[in-house]
């Protein structure tokens, strides 16, 4: 539903926006953009870092709330990053580039304000390996794939078969540690039906969320990570049928399908669906 706020642990649309363009860090509510991350990493060259980054803290500290997107902790730009950011009030949390180790997150961590989020972006083959201590690390709220420079790393296709391990494994990683599900990669295309078949796939995946590139992309990337009509029309059945705490459960069977039933109704309830 467009305008309607979305918490950021179930957010499904992330909005990167270059720190370049300070007039698109407020996209309008009818794109149903869930998320915006002001992105002063990959979207920025590095001669204008310093001027795009003073965009980004003025507008927060003045306009508006965003997450955003820091350079990686191995390059200079990331420390000044950090120290620009630390005070901004519209600051919602950071998205850390490149990350390969807990200790980059934590380090992140120790120069923000106490409970800053941060979202762990993964993209590479050492990052993907490091993903359980990445998720466990003090700070991290959530994973997220950079499925392009991933593949540009590994020489993976963008094939859903090739693309399916280092999808499930950030599912699980994220699972085993307790984390919101994690963020799927961008994509380019603008046609809503691929957007919507894409965003499904990455939803049977266990990915809840998805980065987007243009804020038209939101709408489908939000449909098809979204629970569907049929789906909360079931999940309503099931919960009158079992009980709303399982009072007419039968056998083993019967849980899975609640507790499935269950999920659906908060979803749906979070993303003012039915």
């Amino acid at each position: 539903m467009a305008g309607h706020r979305i918490p950021a642990e179930l957010a499904r649309s992330w909005l990167l926006v270059p720190a370049t363009k300070p007039e698109a860090f407020a996209p309008v509510p009818e794109d149903g953009v869930d998320a915006v991350i002001i992105d002063i990493e990959d979207a920025v060259s590095p001669p204008q870092k310093a001027a795009a980054r003073r965009s980004a803290v003025d507008w927060l500290n003045n306009v508006g709330n965003a997450w955003v997107r820091l350079n990686d902790a191995t390059t200079s730009f990331w420390a000044e990053d950090l120290e620009a950011l630390a005070a901004c009030k519209g600051l919602a949390g950071v998205m850390l580039a490149k990350v390969e180790s807990g200790y980059q997150i934590e380090a992140t961590a120790d120069r923000l304000p106490e409970g800053t989020r941060i979202l762990a972006l993964i993209e590479s083959a050492m990052g993907l390996e490091a993903a359980p201590e990445i998720a466990r690390a003090s700070g991290t709220f959530r994973l997220a794939f950079g499925s392009g420079d991933f593949r540009r790393d590994t020489g993976m296709s963008d094939d859903p078969a090739a693309m399916a391990y280092p999808r499930a494994r950030l599912v699980i990683c994220s699972r085993a540690a307790r984390l919101p599900g994690p963020i799927d990669g961008p994509t380019v295309n603008r046609n809503e039906s691929i957007l919507r078949r894409d965003s499904a796939l990455a939803a049977s995946m266990g990915m809840t969320g998805r980065l987007c590139m243009h804020p038209e992309q939101a709408l489908a990337v939000n449909q098809g990570l979204s629970p569907s009509a049929d789906d909360v029309v079931w999940a309503r059945d099931v919960i009158t049928e079992l009980g709303e705490n399982g009072e007419h459960v039968r056998d083993g069977s019967d849980k899975p399908r609640l507790a499935k039933a269950i999920k659906i109704r908060t979803l749906a309830t979070a993303f003012g669906i039915g």
